[in-house]
Parts: C-alpha cells; sequence; structure tokens
C-alpha cells in the first residue's frame, strides 16, 4: 500500500499490486484494474519511486539502482 493525495488534498492509501497504468495529462491520472482512476498530486516519478520503495520494504531486498528525474541511475538503500 502507498501513501498518496488526491487533487482536491485528500489523502489516499492505495493498493499498488491494482495499478494498471499511469498517465500524465499534466496531472497524474493512475488508473487501476478494477477499472477506477484516481488524479493525485504527486508526479508518476514519485508515484514509481513510492512503489518501488514499498515493494522493496515488504520482499527485505537491499538497495537498488532505478532511473531519477534525470534519467540517471541512482543506487539508494534498502530500508
Amino acid at each position: 500500500m502507498i501513501r498518496l493525495t488526491r487533487i482536491n488534498r485528500v489523502p489516499l492509501v492505495l493498493n499498488s499490486d491494482l495499478i494498471e497504468h499511469i498517465e500524465v495529462t499534466p496531472d497524474t491520472v493512475i488508473a487501476m484494474t478494477t477499472g477506477q482512476k484516481f488524479m493525485v498530486m504527486e508526479s508518476a516519478e514519485e508515484v514509481i519511486r513510492k512503489v518501488v520503495e514499498f515493494r522493496r520494504s515488504i520482499s527485505g531486498a537491499p538497495g537498488v539502482a532505478f532511473p531519477d528525474e534525470n534519467n540517471m541511475m541512482v543506487e539508494e538503500e534498502g530500508r
């Protein structure tokens, strides 16, 4: 589960396993496998980062490299 903020500033806790795709329109719209769509304040990159961080935290995997906002590979330590 990841914590996000709806566009109207209402907090949202989202099951990241159900994310189908993320659109940038320019707002960030998350489409779920259930057919629901959520417009959030966080950028697509921030949502992806939160999903990676959550999955890493439940798997116990050490830090891995992934692109930052400048498409540079950044290694972060696991939690």
